[in-house]
């Protein structure tokens, strides 16, 4: 029972966005069928760490979810920047039990708990203009990203964080965040986002007691990574 994670499949069988209009990106849905295959079972859990499809609703984005479940093993959902599909946790829940979708699960002000890891998250933030709106967005997620941790409770074990967006990038730190990993006691934060060029001013390693990482479907070659097991 191994938990893997990816982020930004970036999938859209309906939407008919191509991706591989981008570098890298050639086929990018058929590598990650084939790396999934070869390596997770029906019993790891998958976490979707954003961006995971180009629907503007949740039926143009339908497409994509019978894709993924499809797939072995079970997929917890966080909301990236580009989910403009993704509405209330109910109707998310409501339309995947319509369309017995029973191997995707949603992550929000919640958390899941796996062999005895605990997986919280949220989208997260980042400083794009430094205008008043982030400070309000960040104070929200802030909100989020703390509920989905208390949610484990007292139970014991590692608390991992994900992030869509990272919350250290390019000498930019959102201390917000930072300061509640080490409240909470998060030792490890999984984030995604970041493509392309701006790979290279990505951070990763342990930073303020807090080990880095991530994993951006084209910064893993579209292979999920092992989290645990």
């Amino acid at each position: 029972m191994a938990i893997y994670a990816i982020g930004d499949l970036h999938l859209s069988v309906a939407a008919k966005k191509p991706m591989d209009i981008f570098s890298g990106w050639e086929n990018h849905a058929g590598k990650i069928v084939e790396n999934w295959q070869k390596k997770i079972k029906a019993s790891d859990t998958v976490v979707l760490d954003g961006d995971t499809s180009w629907g503007m609703t949740l039926g143009q984005a339908l497409p994509d979810f019978r894709l993924i479940h499809r797939l072995p093993g079970r997929k917890i959902l966080i909301k990236g920047n580009h989910d403009y599909w993704w509405c209330s946790a109910a109707k998310m829940r409501e339309m995947f039990a319509e369309n017995e979708l029973d191997s995707l699960y949603i992550l929000h002000n919640n958390s899941f708990t796996v062999e005895g890891v605990h997986i919280c998250g949220s989208r997260g933030w980042m400083f794009e203009s430094g205008e008043a709106h982030d400070e309000k967005l960040i104070r929200r997620e802030t909100m989020r990203i703390d509920a989905s941790i208390r949610s484990v409770g007292d139970q014991k074990g590692e608390k991992i964080l994900f992030l869509h967006y990272p919350p250290l990038y390019a000498g930019q730190v959102l201390e917000p965040f930072i300061a509640l990993m080490q409240r909470h006691g998060i030792k490890r934060c999984y984030y995604g986002h970041i493509h392309g060029a701006g790979h290279r001013y990505a951070v990763e390693g342990v930073s303020r007691g807090i080990d880095f990482k991530m994993i951006s479907a084209d910064y893993i070659a579209f292979d999920p990574v092992l989290i645990h097991g």
